[in-house]
């Protein structure tokens, strides 16, 4: 039987914290230098609740994917930020040990750097994406197909998207290994594992505080981790499909045109795999569903790492405010919340200077 609050929730970890996602609200929680919680929440409804052509089976995977891509995109440049911001509030904290007398000259031309530094960072994060894209393009596209071609596997449609699924499964296995081996990204798999902690007591109705959510599993079948596989494992039949159509109506397709023709169906191919992801939230114990969802499940023992409690308080925080289960001034967890915060996503974002333009649970 489905869990009533099986599909209220998602969420994704970033940079030294969580997003969470309800119903209506986007909450991300972060832990900062001072160990406080800051919280940023923004009212938040899919387009796919809000336009029912965009709603529908298949289609709704494809759109879905696309606003995951951009609110990852949003909160983790959010939580880069208040990262840097961090390391800039203790580097003046050192400069005025050793100077305490500023020059208000100095402020002045260090705010004019400053707005130049914040277009620097767009555009350095706008190439960031593009090399990302480009990166994934050579590595999970290009490089199989070229070594199936090298091979003379090109006529042959299920050898060929047999090996070239089977050549991409393995480098996205050995990238997620390589990377988990750095320590930031360590700490990003922690908080996902608080994440999977806390969703998981919270489907589980459990009072939710750090001693009680340690208790579950990093391991959640609709996490992210376990839909990258399923499209993985998708793609394999129906680009085997597409190319055995292609070969038998115009013959062997080159490398470029196969990988032309096979790149305008990814949208239907995110869009079955969520369906069959969501499937394995109410299904769950079903012999085939846990079949299909083990390799992205195991895969998870690499994404998801035991988190500390400070990092489980940071989910729960996320949690709660995005479930409007709580507020700076009667949550268990003490934690802030910037000023701007309940607006919608697609507003214009505050600009926050300091460390001080935060509305704590005493002002309000």
């Amino acid at each position: 039987m489905e869990n009533p609050r099986s599909l209220s929730i998602g969420g994704q970890a970033v940079i030294e914290g969580v997003v969470m996602r309800g119903p209506t609200y986007l909450s991300t929680a972060i832990r900062r230098k001072d160990s406080s919680i800051e919280v940023k929440k923004e009212k938040f409804i899919s387009i796919t609740k809000r336009n029912r052509f965009l709603g529908w089976p298949v289609i709704r995977g494809f759109v879905s994917l696309i606003e995951v891509l951009i609110i990852g995109l949003k909160t983790l440049q959010f939580s880069a930020e208040r990262a840097e911001l961090d390391e800039k509030l203790e580097a003046e904290k050192r400069k005025r040990e050793k100077q305490e007398d500023v020059n208000s000259n100095k402020k002045a031309k260090s705010r004019k750097k400053e707005k130049t530094g914040k277009k620097n960072e767009n555009l350095e994060m706008f190439m960031a994406i593009a090399f990302a894209f480009i990166l994934a393009f050579v590595i999970f596209t290009y490089l199989p197909y070229q070594i199936a071609y090298l091979l003379n596997l090109s006529r042959e449609s299920l050898y060929f998207n047999l090996f070239t699924g089977i050549v991409r499964i393995l480098f996205f296995l050995a990238y997620v290994k390589l990377i988990s081996l750095m320590k930031d990204i360590k700490r990003i798999f922690q908080y996902h594992g608080a994440e999977h902690k806390t969703v998981h007591a919270y489907e589980n109705q459990v009072n939710l505080d750090p001693e009680n959510v340690d208790r579950y599993t990093t391991i959640h079948p609709r996490c992210g981790t376990s839909y990258v596989f399923l499209v993985l494992l998708v793609s394999i039949l129906v680009f085997s499909i597409l190319d055995t159509i292609y070969t038998a109506l115009w013959g062997e397709p080159a490398l470029f045109v196969r990988i032309f023709y096979h790149l305008l169906f990814v949208p239907l191919i995110s869009g079955l795999s969520y369906e069959v992801l969501k499937l394995s939230g109410k299904r769950i114990n079903n012999p085939l569903i846990r079949l299909l969802t083990l390799p992205g499940r195991m895969l998870q023992k690499i994404t998801t790492q035991s988190p500390d409690i400070e990092q489980l308080e940071v989910a729960i925080v996320a949690l709660e405010s995005a479930l409007e289960m709580s507020s700076p001034g009667t949550s268990s967890i003490p934690y802030t919340e910037i000023p701007g915060s309940n607006r919608d996503i697609g507003a214009e974002k505050p600009e926050i200077d300091k460390e001080e333009q935060v509305i704590t649970a005493n002002q309000k």
